[in-house]
This record gives C-alpha cells, sequence and structure tokens, in this order.
C-alpha cells in the first residue's frame, strides 16, 4: 500500500478509520458493502460524476476513489448555508435519483438498514445527505460520498432526511445559525430547486415525522452499541430530536403551506 496521506475528517460511525491514499480512499466494509458497490459502478457506468469509483477491497477494507473538494463538516460553514448551496444540494439528489433509477433493486442486496417500510420503493436512494456527506467545489454541491445507509427507498423519503438536514427541519430554538427564522422558506427552495411535482411535495411534508424519527433511530442505535462517536453524538442532539418531532408535528400546516 502506499504510503498514506492521514486520516479523513468529518463522519461518524466510521470516524477515524477513513484515510486517503493518494488519488484513493481506504475505509471499512461491512456486510452491505457488495450492495453498494454494485449501486457505485451503476452510478459510474451511466456517467454519473457525483458518486466515488470504486477501485476494489483487501481484507475488511474498501478503496474508492477521492473526489476533490469539501465535505461541510459539522458545524456546517457558513458557504454551505447559503441558498445557492442548498439549490445545488437539490440539483445534485435530483441528478442522483435520475441515474439510480435505471439501477432498480436487484433482489438479494444486502443494505444495511431498511427504511420505514411505507417509504420503501423500488429507487435506491442515499438516505443520508447529511452536510458531512456531501461535497462541495466553490460552494456548489457536486458529489455524495458515504453510501452505506443506501438502500431501497423514495424521492420523497429522500428529500424529507435533506431537508431535516439542511432547511434545518427543527425547533428554532435548536438553530443557532444563518438559517434561524428561515426554515420554512428554505424547505420550499428544496423542493422548488428540485423540481418536486405537487404530489410528491404533499409527500415530502407526509414522510418528515418519519425521517426525522430515521435519523435519531440511528444515533440512538449506535449509542445503545457503545460507538463513542454516536454516543458524543447522542449526549448533545437526543433531546433535539425529539424537540424536532413536536416542532414537525405542530407546525404540519406551515410546512403544508411552505411547500405548496
Amino acid at each position: 500500500m502506499a504510503s498514506s496521506d492521514g486520516p479523513l475528517s468529518g463522519g461518524t460511525a466510521n470516524r477515524g478509520r477513513v484515510v486517503r491514499v493518494g488519488a484513493t480512499v481506504h475505509r471499512p466494509r461491512g456486510s452491505h458493502s457488495s450492495a453498494v458497490h454494485s449501486l457505485l459502478r451503476h452510478l459510474d457506468a451511466s456517467g454519473f460524476a457525483g458518486a466515488p469509483r470504486v477501485v476494489g477491497t483487501y481484507d475488511d477494507t474498501e478503496v474508492l476513489g477521492y473526489i476533490d473538494g469539501t465535505a461541510a463538516n459539522m458545524p456546517p460553514p457558513d458557504w454551505a448555508l447559503t441558498d445557492d448551496a442548498l439549490y445545488s444540494v437539490a440539483v445534485l439528489l435530483r441528478d442522483y435519483h435520475q441515474h439510480a433509477a435505471g439501477f432498480g433493486t436487484p433482489p438479494g442486496l444486502p443494505w444495511q438498514r431498511p427504511l420505514p417500510a411505507p417509504w420503501r420503493g423500488p429507487l435506491v436512494t442515499h438516505n443520508d445527505p447529511h452536510p458531512a456527506n456531501v461535497i462541495f467545489r466553490d460552494g456548489k454541491a457536486v458529489a455524495l460520498i458515504d453510501f452505506d445507509l443506501a438502500g431501497p427507498g423514495s424521492v420523497a423519503f429522500e428529500l424529507a432526511v435533506a431537508a431535516c438536514f439542511w432547511a434545518p427541519l427543527r425547533d428554532e430554538r435548536d438553530i443557532d445559525d444563518s438559517r434561524q427564522g428561515r426554515v420554512l422558506s428554505r424547505f420550499r427552495l428544496l423542493l422548488d430547486s428540485y423540481g418536486a411535482a405537487p404530489a410528491l411535495r404533499q409527500d415530502v411534508v407526509r414522510a418528515t415525522v418519519a425521517a426525522n424519527a430515521w435519523i435519531s433511530d440511528i444515533i440512538e442505535d449506535g449509542n445503545r452499541d457503545g460507538h463513542p462517536a454516536f454516543t458524543e453524538m447522542w449526549a448533545t442532539w437526543g433531546d433535539r430530536y425529539a424537540r424536532a418531532e413536536g416542532w414537525l408535528r405542530a407546525h404540519r400546516a406551515d410546512l403544508i403551506g411552505a411547500s405548496a
């Protein structure tokens, strides 16, 4: 193996275990990796440049192509919180969905974590468009990384998860950056930028509570399993996800209005 350029920052589940080696990234391989690699190879063959390329595997490690740019690691930098940045995230997700549609859901692939049953479908979605999993260049989102949670899903659920992270859909008390007071307008901007049709917009609103719970459950499960990074995150964010659920239920009419 060539000499390492060092661990990459960000991430939670694999924090400190993702290492750049020249033009490649070496990261832990799991039981779901074969499914993810099938998806990534399809995306590469379809001409989608916004996802890592599969280079190979060895032992318990996968080797992916390095994507030049900067991830919006937490706390998100100001340049990642602009309306232009949000627009580019929505466009990137739409582009990804268009390319992933040709993949379908081949039977027997071992995805890591199933989505809530009402939101599963024939499209393999990313399911974790957290700012730290989006690569930017010159303030524009150009790629998605960390496909570990990819699996059969739906556009509505994907956009709901993205809205939870990027609007962000949570109690105003838990927003301490430039997005404070702009949650509803940013929610609408995400849907407008994606080009969401009226029926999809309604489905996204319906999916928001489940999307918030999906994010919360992943962190809580990691904390329960004793994963240090998830334990740290749960101590900081656990109560915020509970407040977010209350906010989503109390502001459902506002979300419907903003999405119209």
